[in-house]
């Protein structure tokens, strides 16, 4: 039977074991959301206690996001998510043991509410990043979507399971079923067999690895649009996720139950989009989408800001929901198209890290604007904010593609000239920087083609991992250039070639063509003379001592 091409990507058996298994944890964190949103209205009920606890939530990914994709990217993936799944189930059962007993305080359930966050945070990037090994490529925006889509569905039924429980045990029965969801996350983790990828290279730094990762992004114009393009939408968006607990409660007059319902249309309209997403996606681009989705999501803000009463409340949220999945499946899909696989989770977590951090500060801004003006007002402020920042927002492209490089024009790219033998034990341990110079020819009509492709270029080295770069002209030559950039070490040099996507050897087999045939490129190993002298006190420096120009990589 040929599948909805919704769902497409669950022909693929391990990605549909992991997708339902997430689908069961979301539940889970619904369950726990729910349940936390509606004991803080009775333990401080203030609208910035009760934000903070959306605040809570989120902030741990503002402030782990970076160190988590890094942890992702350099360590086994599946044992790093078990890791992170077993914090998060200990902070659970605490959690729902101390909810149980009655001793649970608002300082108490926003600690533990931060604890959850923080296995959130360090799980979202891997995650994230675990789905292409997961799918083909042709089907990765909608398993992206599907992520989605179950999200969604967990939020339609979620938080109406929620109100039910709350109403049968208490808001500590919804944090022991949390608890227990989680079990299903660790079992499929448990069950996945990860192919590992070898590149014969040592394992990178935590430290170093981060700054890759920060580097590639910066040099990342495509993923920089992408987190401009999710924060312009989360900021507006975080006031429903930070209000409408206290909304429901004060302003409406309903309990947990009606809570759960009105939070559950959100979910259902979320399910929706992601359905459809398919079929708008072969009608409009990604900008367009995402402006469709804002326009949604901001009129069904001013939809439960206009009313007083529970049906067109849960009309909005229905409205809402229609925009935020869509929206976050087809930005983070333009992201992460882009992301080769080895700074895949930090370029994710630093995607994340701008989307969190928007829901964040979003989240506090409004409780303070809720205290000051009312839950209504601030609904509509969010929504006018999103229309102002949607247009905004439209100068940055998320529709970046990648080419494919020409393997011919690659072979005829100069290399450099082996190491020399007496260096070669010596590299790998050694402590200084890699200088690497690149020589080029070009005739003064020429210049202008040449010069756009360095500015390009420029990128495809701090992608690659260069923390200086720089292009010279020769003054008593003006056809002579030279490209000098600067590498941490010699292994993070090797790694360069590893680091390339097609988009990137494209451009340097553009670039080859006007290399300099009597010059190879070469490089040259940095050396402290005052901390060498000190290690050689005696002997006079012979050549296997001095830094001589050293030749790259076979």
């Amino acid at each position: 039977m040929r599948l909805p091409s919704a769902l497409v990507p669950l022909r693929n058996g391990t990605f549909r074991h992991l997708w339902i298994a997430s689908v069961i944890g979301w539940l889970g964190t619904w369950l726990q959301n729910t349940g936390a949103g509606w004991l803080m209205t009775t333990l401080a009920p203030e609208p910035l206690i009760v934000a903070l606890v959306q605040a809570a939530t989120i902030m741990p990914v503002f402030l782990l996001a970076l160190p988590g994709g890094a942890l992702a990217d350099i360590v086994d993936r599946r044992i790093f998510l078990l890791g992170t799944q077993i914090w998060t189930i200990l902070a659970a059962t605490l959690l729902a043991i101390l909810t149980l007993c009655g001793v649970m305080t608002a300082a108490w359930l926003l600690v533990l509410t931060f604890a959850i966050g923080i296995g959130s945070a360090l799980t979202a990037p891997a995650w994230s990043a675990i789905v292409p090994e997961l799918v083909p490529r042709e089907d990765m925006v909608q398993a992206i979507a599907l992520n989605g889509i179950g999200y969604n569905l967990t939020r339609a039924v979620g938080p109406a399971i929620a109100g039910f429980l709350i109403l049968l045990g208490g808001s500590s029965l919804a944090f022991s079923m949390y608890a227990i969801s989680i079990l299903a996350v660790i079992s499929a983790l448990f069950s996945w067999r990860r192919n590992r990828r070898f590149t014969g290279l040592p394992r990178e730094h935590f430290v170093s690895a981060m700054r890759a990762g920060m580097r590639f992004v910066r040099n990342t114009p495509a993923i920089q649009a992408a987190m401009i393009r999710t924060a312009s939408y989360s900021i507006p968006a975080s006031a429903p996720w930070a209000l409408l607990p206290l909304y429901v409660r004060h302003d409406l007059g309903l309990g947990p139950g009606m809570y759960g319902l009105i939070l559950g249309m959100m979910g259902v309209g979320g399910v929706t989009s992601g359905m459809l997403l398919p079929v708008v996606r072969a009608r409009l681009s990604r900008g367009a989408t995402v402006v469709l989705c804002t326009l949604l999501s901001c009129a069904g803000m001013a939809v439960v800001a206009g009313f007083r009463h529970w049906i067109p409340a849960a009309f909005g949220m229905l409205l809402f929901g229609l925009g935020w999945t869509s929206a976050f499946a087809t930005i983070q899909a333009a992201a992460q198209l882009v992301c080769p696989p080895w700074v895949r989770a930090r370029a994710l977590s630093l995607y994340q890290l701008a989307q969190n951090g928007a829901l964040t500060v979003g989240s506090i801004a409004w409780g303070v604007l809720g205290g000051e003006i009312g839950i209504a007002y601030t609904f509509m402020a969010a929504s006018i904010l999103g229309l102002v920042l949607m247009v905004i927002a439209r100068a940055f492209s998320i529709e970046a593609i990648v080419r494919a490089a020409s393997p011919e024009a690659e072979q005829a790219a100069l290399l450099p000239e082996a190491p020399a033998r007496e260096f070669v034990p010596l590299l790998r341990s050694a402590r200084g920087r890699i200088m690497e110079m690149a020589y080029y020819r070009v005739e003064p009509l020429q210049r202008i083609a040449f010069l756009k492709l360095m500015n390009e270029l420029r990128h495809v080295r701090g992608r690659a991992g260069a923390v200086f770069w720089r292009v010279y002209e020769d003054v008593a030559h003006p056809e002579g250039w030279v490209e000098v950039w600067t590498m941490e070490s010699w292994t993070e040099h090797l790694r360069e070639a590893i680091r390339l996507s097609e988009d990137d050897k494209r451009l340097l087999a553009a670039v080859c063509v006007f290399q300099h045939e009597a010059h190879r490129p070469s490089r040259y190993l940095a050396v402290d003379p005052h901390e060498y002298l000190h290690a050689h006190p005696i002997n006079p420096p012979g050549r296997d001592q001095l830094p001589v120009e050293v030749s790259p990589r076979p």
